[in-house]
Parts: structure tokens; sequence; C-alpha cells
């Protein structure tokens, strides 16, 4: 069958079915895994003959939003929270993936351009951290503890208000998404300008191993939420500036629910990153550099994996007709 009849010929079953989807419009969860299986056969057979069409994303989308409903459906007992972020929140950034790439060019972008301002003006350092940040960080260097300032405090009380500064800062990022996308932005601007500068200064200090050591124990979840939560931003924005076939308000709507999805998914990431800068990060000059370097790799690496790779996994198993007897088992 040539393509283009291949679409006719499927069309209004398709787009009957995407409304439904969207709208909550089925009456029970066999209906919706009936028409789930129809849905797959016909992704497996574009799939097959035609490997290079348009239609393969369309269906894919569709069946990664069915499959949401069909956790959210299951007859049987379920963990809600649990299946929140083993399968939905991967699904969507799945779906999403191309605003986290956005997300962390620009994130590396903004960065760079830090770096190559503190490295080519001897005051932007000053102008962007504060004389009295800079001052004490230069005293601490000369007490050869370059990142002492994470001492301060009791480890409950900098836990507690550092986790509080980075959940406001996550959610202003996103919240902010509402004006297009540029008060997201601007949010990750300021903070990749503070990162990038923050980090040369250290290294034009000859510290940059020290404070990687240390910093990066709790930096690695941190700014990589922080990115994350960019992306939902933009996610926002561009539900208002890229509506699609749905109303703006729909589109904003819809937007807003995935925006808030995946803002609320970086949450834990949040609190173990505020948990190791309190708890952890003080100790950073006295423990051996395997142990800073193996923390810094692992939560990096679990966070990568999350957002970055496990979300293909869970979409290769949805594209698989056989997963539904197990949903519905």
């Amino acid at each position: 069958m040539r393509e283009v009849a291949f679409i006719k010929q499927n069309k209004e079953k398709w787009l009957s079915f995407e409304k439904a989807v969207f709208n909550d419009d089925f009456k029970d969860a066999d209906e919706l895994a009936s028409q789930y299986i129809h849905l797959i056969n016909d992704l497996s057979y574009a799939q097959t003959y035609y490997p290079k069409s348009h239609v393969i994303t369309y269906l894919n989308q569709l069946a990664a939003k069915a499959f949401q409903k069909i956790y959210k459906t299951k007859r049987h007992d379920t963990n809600r929270i649990i299946s929140f972020w083993k399968t939905e929140v991967p699904l969507i950034c799945y779906q999403y993936r191309k605003f986290i790439y956005v997300a962390f060019i620009i994130f590396f972008a903004f960065t760079s351009i830090g770096v190559i301002s503190a490295a080519n003006d001897g005051e932007f350092v000053r102008s962007v951290l504060g004389d009295a940040y800079v001052d004490m960080s230069l005293e601490n260097i000369e007490k050869g503890d370059p990142v002492a300032v994470y001492k301060s405090g009791s480890n409950w009380g900098s836990f507690i208000g550092i986790t509080i500064n980075n959940l406001r800062v996550g959610i202003i990022a996103f919240v902010l998404g509402v004006f297009l996308g540029i008060g997201t932005l601007w949010i990750l601007f300021k903070n990749c300008i503070m990162l990038g500068s923050f980090q040369y200064f250290f290294y034009d200090m000859k510290v940059f191993w020290e404070s990687v050591r240390g910093i990066w124990i709790h930096g690695s979840m941190e700014i990589f939420a922080i990115v994350i939560e960019a992306a939902a931003g933009l996610i926002l924005g561009a539900s208002i500036l890229f509506p699609g076939t749905h109303s703006r308000y729909t589109s904003f709507k819809l937007g807003a629910k995935t925006g808030v999805k995946i803002l609320i998914s970086t949450f834990p990431f949040t609190f173990s990153a505020g948990f190791l800068e309190g708890f952890v990060t003080r100790y950073s000059n006295i423990m051996p550099n395997w142990l800073s370097v193996g923390i810094i790799l692992s939560t990096l690496g679990l966070i990568s994996y999350y957002y970055l790779i496990y979300p293909y996994r869970i979409q290769k198993k949805i594209t698989q007709p056989s997963l539904l007897s197990t949903v519905y088992s």
C-alpha cells in the first residue's frame, strides 16, 4: 500500500483517537486498550514500510500519550507516585527531548560567555559575584581552603536554606516561561554567567581542581536540575507561541501541565543536591580524590541517565505490541 493511501485510510481513526486521548474521552480502560492495540499495529506497519515517514513520529507521540493514559487507568492497584517517575516523566522527556537539548545548548553558550567575559575583564568577576564574596574567597584561598564557604553554618541549616533557594530558582525559571520563554532565558543567563565567571575565578587563582572536586559534589545535580527546569519553562513559552492545531488557551494548558510535571520531577534531585552541599561538600578538602570524583561522576551519571537515556528505553518499550499484555495482565 502506498503511504498516501495508508494515511488516508487511517487518518480519521487516528484523529478520533487523538481527540479522545487528549480529552480523556474514554468510557473505560478496555476501550483505551483496544484502540491502543490498533495504533501500535499501525505504527509497526509504518515503521516497516515507510521508515523515513513523518507519520512514524506522529504515531510515536500518540502512542506515548496513550501509554500514559493506560498507566493511569489500570484496574489493579498501583503506586501512582512510582509510576509518575518511572514511566510518565520519562515519556514526557522523550516527547519534549528537543527542548531539553536546546536548554543544554543555551546553558553551555551562556556559561561560555561568563568564562570569556571573566577572562577578558579583570573586574567582571567582582561585578557579577560582588566584592564581598570575591574578597572572602581570596582569603580562603590564601588559607589553603578555596571552598571553605561551604563549611559555614550548621549541616541542617545549610541543607534547608540551600534547598529552599534552589527550589525557588527552579520554580521561578519555569513560571517565567509564561513570558514567551524570555523570562526563563533570563534566569538561565544570570545563573550561567555566575557559574562561568565563578569557575574561571578559581582557574585564574590556580585552584581550579580544588574548586571542582568540592563544588561539583553537589553542583552536578543542582546545575543539571536547573537546566531541566529551564527546559520546562521553554515548553511553557512554546505552548503559547506555537499552539499548533490547538487553540492558544488549550495549548497553554497542555504546556503548563507538561512543564509542571517536569518541574516536579527535578525536586528529588534538588533535595539530594542540597543534602550533599550541607553534609558532604564541607568535607571535600579532607576526602581522597577518588571519593570526591566518584560522588561527582555517580550523581552526574544518575541524573543524566534519568533525563537523557532512560526516556529512550521507555519509549522503545511502548512501541512493542507485546507490552500491552504485561500492562493489563
